[in-house]
């Protein structure tokens, strides 16, 4: 189960790097994360970078430059 993050950096991810960034289970393998977003939003991945902070783990979502970020976080309601 992914959840969007919204804070001020996530955002200019979107803008700057066509990037989204999510919180997702810890357990979550970047492939898995890979596929989920692609099958929900009906979008191409790049790329998955994960880190974990605390108990949380934060995946970033760079996606295709065909596949604009600013359009799924228009529809997740981030901007």
């Amino acid at each position: 189960m992914l959840k969007p993050v919204t804070s001020e950096k996530a955002v200019r991810m979107i803008e700057a790097d066509n990037t989204l960034l999510f919180e997702a289970e810890r357990e979550a393998k970047k492939p898995e994360i890979k596929k989920e977003i692609e099958d929900i939003f009906k979008v191409k991945v790049e790329k998955v970078k994960t880190f974990i902070r605390g108990n949380k783990k934060y995946a970033y979502v760079k996606l295709d430059k065909k596949n604009p970020a600013i359009d799924v976080a228009t529809k997740l309601g981030m901007i």
